[in-house]
């Protein structure tokens, strides 16, 4: 009789463990699938930023309707300046990866915390007009519940902070 309850955990500690590695899995390619593909129509066009999609997770500055739409930013300063403050804001937040960086354009990566979802985030600088643009849209999904909005109004507010 011991023998068959010693059987019987084992069987129950093997079947537990298979369980783990395959719950690990699943979430393994779950948090894989979030990250999704990097877009292959970004960067600058006709001196413009790609246009949002037609979902509501997308904000940028070119964008005309309220939904898509965020202030761009003006600024006194030379362009470098500008882009160096951008570097520096960006160098403060975590798991932002600066992907592409151009005198006057630079392409960075966010990636959430829990389930690392990307968005991708663009700015533009337009030296005639002194304006710094905008774009963030996230990669997968429809909703983003306003994360991209509050990212834009929060890398305003650390880039106003650098008197540019």
């Amino acid at each position: 009789m011991p023998l068959s309850i010693s059987n019987k955990s084992n069987s129950n500690s093997v079947t537990t463990g298979i369980g783990k590695r395959l719950a690990a899995g699943v979430m393994l390619c779950f948090v894989l699938a979030c990250s999704g593909t990097r877009p292959d129509h970004l960067g600058v066009a006709e001196q413009r930023l790609a246009p949002c999609p037609d979902s509501p997770n997308c904000v940028s500055s070119f964008a005309k309707d309220a939904e898509h739409r965020v202030e761009p930013m003006s600024f006194d300063g030379a362009p470098e300046q500008v882009m160096q403050a951008l570097q520096k804001v960006l160098q403060q937040h975590d798991r932002v990866e600066i992907v592409t960086q151009e005198p006057l354009y630079l392409y960075a990566e966010f990636t959430s915390f829990v389930f690392r979802f990307v968005d991708d985030v663009e700015f533009l600088i337009d030296p005639a007009t002194k304006t710094l643009h905008f774009r963030s849209a996230s990669r997968i999904g429809r909703s983003d519940l306003g994360v991209n909005r509050e990212r834009i109004e929060s890398l305003r507010r650390d880039l106003a902070r650098q008197k540019l």
